[in-house]
């Protein structure tokens, strides 16, 4: 576990979102406090306020930050010209991204507000990174490698499959030693590709 870095200068934000993520570690959410993470951040208890206006607030710039960074890896799994390949690989890269980020993980889809605006920064980034999913079916459908049918509706078969396979890993339910679980994330990605593929 990260050790508590005490915030003298410098970027407040991130040293709050940062203290928040250490205070996850070993705390739910819903009994997080401001003033449990500007302890954490070494910081006075109002100093949140400057940027947050309620723990709303920052669990939605705690979770806009790891989809940011979600993307990215979902991103860098792409193989150019080879939607079948990218489509398992940024499969493997999202259940990757949930073991190596447990923290942001869960915040980003357990804390996701029901009432998020369509026009917030968090609302965006949740949606560029299952867009990558949809671009990548919409390609093999152009290829001619994948089946016709709507491209959000098949991504979003594929997305269901690979977040349960990664939330049944971060649970425990499945076995993850050695890095067991992203070997197992690719057999079971591979077999899930049939149903889009054609032929």
């Amino acid at each position: 576990m990260a050790k508590k870095q005490p915030y003298h200068h410098g970027d407040l934000r991130q040293a709050l979102l940062n203290a928040a993520l250490i205070a996850l570690e070993t705390k739910d959410a819903n009994s997080l406090s401001l003033r449990e993470v500007a302890r954490q951040a070494g910081v006075s208890h109002t100093a949140p306020y400057r940027h947050f206006a309620d723990k709303a607030a920052l669990l939605s710039a705690v979770a806009e930050e790891g989809f940011i960074e979600f993307g990215q890896y979902l991103k860098d799994a792409l193989i150019a010209g080879d939607p079948a390949g990218s489509l398992q690989a940024a499969g493997t890269a999202y259940v990757r991204y949930a073991l190596d980020h447990p923290t942001h993980f869960r915040v980003m889809f357990s804390h996701f507000p029901e009432s998020e605006p369509v026009d917030s920064a968090l609302y965006t980034v949740s949606k560029e990174a299952f867009q990558i999913l949809v671009d990548i079916i919409e390609a093999g459908q152009a290829a001619g490698a994948m089946k016709p049918g709507d491209a959000y509706l098949l991504a979003l078969g594929r997305w269901s499959m690979v977040h349960g396979l990664a939330m049944l890993l971060l649970d425990g339910m499945l076995p993850n030693e050695e890095g067991s679980g992203i070997a197992l994330a690719q057999d079971l990605i591979r077999q899930n590709l049939t149903s889009v593929l054609v032929g």
